[in-house]
């Protein structure tokens, strides 16, 4: 009786060593959890990004107010019955 409780007990220990210790016991669990982790901030950056696209497809869908504001903006246009002024600070003293 003894020899097969000695056995089964090493038995246990080995298969134990192997969970906690091998590669692939508990540190690949470990590992795969880490990389879920980072894949789900991932997924929520890219979701939040994703809804600030669609709202903006939208808006340009909507109407012209986008897309005007984006010209007159980004690249500086005007309508032809408005006058463009640009104030341009002076440089400072000294230079």
């Amino acid at each position: 009786m003894r020899p097969l409780i000695a056995l089964l007990l090493a038995a246990l220990l080995m298969l134990q060593l192997k969970l906690w210790l091998s590669d692939d016991g508990e540190r690949k669990v470990w590992r795969l959890e880490e990389q879920i982790r980072q894949r789900t901030e991932e997924n929520s950056r890219l979701a939040a990004r994703n809804a600030e696209l669609a709202a903006e497809v939208q808006d340009l869908k909507k109407g012209l107010d986008a897309a005007e504001e984006r010209a007159r903006s980004e690249l500086g246009l005007v309508k032809p019955d408005e006058s463009f002024y640009e104030i341009v600070e002076p440089p400072p003293e000294g230079r």
